[in-house]
């Protein structure tokens, strides 16, 4: 009998865990998920999560396919001289292949005072913890300030509204950046029938405790500060030796190959392919999961992985509980001037969160029965060296 293909998928977002259910294509393979917690965190929820009304974990077992080894720890450093993957913990996994899917972190800006102090972040399950734990420490009449007009920061900031919390959102440049003027409009126009105070063209310079100073010199108070703003990837591949860009994402090329190691294959927010990452978003994770699994099973049985031909057509946000946005955008990402909101948006995002797990689910029962919207694959710049 052969022995069987190691893979080691690094992370158990959206893209590792739905990369080692597709993984058992094969049968002579052998899987190991490592993640840093004992349960899968929906980071789409998580903003619900914080203002208690709703959930964002759910149990491996029942998103884990058959075969598939959980190991809970973290990944300090792979060694690809000799092909090990070693963890925190001080053990060393041994593996052919290694899928990186490490996904993404909040960022906290070292040129702003007093984030790290005294501001909240949600871009993870221990600091939503930290934050949900916060806002019940403050009296419901207390100010807060969600800083970042992205759709992390509007999630939010309209959860809180809902629950009855005095908000104000700073957007530094635009609120929702990403989205249509037509959408943009509706979006600050529920915020401001629900009472919150959104600021455009100004940014927080620095965070004090009980308080904001914005760029324009002005001094807010704030019982408590959501930081919404940008993300950051876990330094694995740096100390690896591995080359990564500006951010830290693995550099790859369109078949998510590390350019260092064919033996290294990234996917979701910590991939960077010809240096030009896609949105980080739970949208992008799961076609780059399963190509990511096809790269690595093309390389297994001696084939030519196929390019990156991820097609986007739009996002989703949720303005509170019953209402939402549906954002349809071209096959690059950019928005087009057509929206669906209201009710319908709130139906529409409900709906794509549930699928996003319901993905997973199926990939763990039958694997290979994954499907994504696709469109002719990226055009390839000059080889990166």
């Amino acid at each position: 009998m052969s022995t069987p293909h190691k893979i080691v998928v690094v992370g158990g977002g959206y893209a590792g865990t739905l990369a080692a259910n597709h993984l058992r294509m094969r049968s002579d393979v052998h899987i190991t998920l490592v993640n840093p917690r004992p349960q899968f965190v929906d980071r789409i929820r998580l903003h619900q999560y914080v203002a208690g009304t709703g959930e964002a974990t759910a149990d491996y077992g029942t998103l884990l396919g058959e075969g598939v080894e959980l190991v809970v720890d973290s990944a300090a450093r792979i060694d690809t001289g000799a092909r090990e993957v070693r963890l925190e913990s001080g053990r060393a996994l041994d593996y052919d292949y290694v899928i990186y899917a490490v996904g993404s972190t909040g960022a906290i800006p070292p040129s702003v005072p007093g984030v790290a102090e005294f501001a909240y972040d949600l871009a993870e399950w221990e600091s939503a913890q930290r934050l949900r734990a916060g806002l019940a420490e403050v009296p419901r009449d207390a100010s807060v300030t969600v800083v970042g007009g992205g759709l992390t920061g509007i999630e939010t900031a309209a959860e809180l509204a809902e629950q009855g919390r005095r908000v104000t959102l700073v957007c530094g440049q635009a609120l929702a950046p990403t989205f249509s003027a037509s959408s943009r409009r509706y979006i600050a126009g529920w915020l401001s029938r629900h009472g919150v105070e959104v600021l455009e063209g100004v940014a927080v310079s620095e965070v004090r405790q009980g308080g904001v100073v914005l760029t324009d010199g002005a001094v807010r108070q704030s019982g408590l500060t959501v930081w919404a703003t940008g993300f950051g990837v876990p330094q694995l591949a740096v100390a690896s030796g591995l080359r990564t860009d500006e951010l830290g994402r693995l550099l790859t090329d369109e078949t998510l190959t590390s350019i260092d190691d064919d033996r290294i294959v990234a996917a979701g927010d910590a991939a960077a392919p010809s240096g030009r990452a896609l949105r980080m978003s739970c949208y992008a994770a799961g076609p780059l999961g399963a190509q990511a699994a096809d790269t690595v099973l093309s390389r297994i049985a001696g084939t030519e992985p196929e390019l990156i031909n991820v097609r986007f057509t739009g996002a989703c946000v949720s303005i509170g509980r019953h209402a939402g946005i549906r954002q349809f955008a071209r096959k690059d990402d950019t928005p087009v001037n057509f929206f669906i909101g209201g009710r319908p948006g709130a139906a529409i995002k409900e709906a794509t969160c549930k699928l996003a797990m319901g993905r997973i689910r199926r990939e763990a029962r039958k694997p290979g029965s994954y499907v994504y919207v696709k469109g002719a694959p990226r055009s390839v710049e000059p080889a990166l060296v």
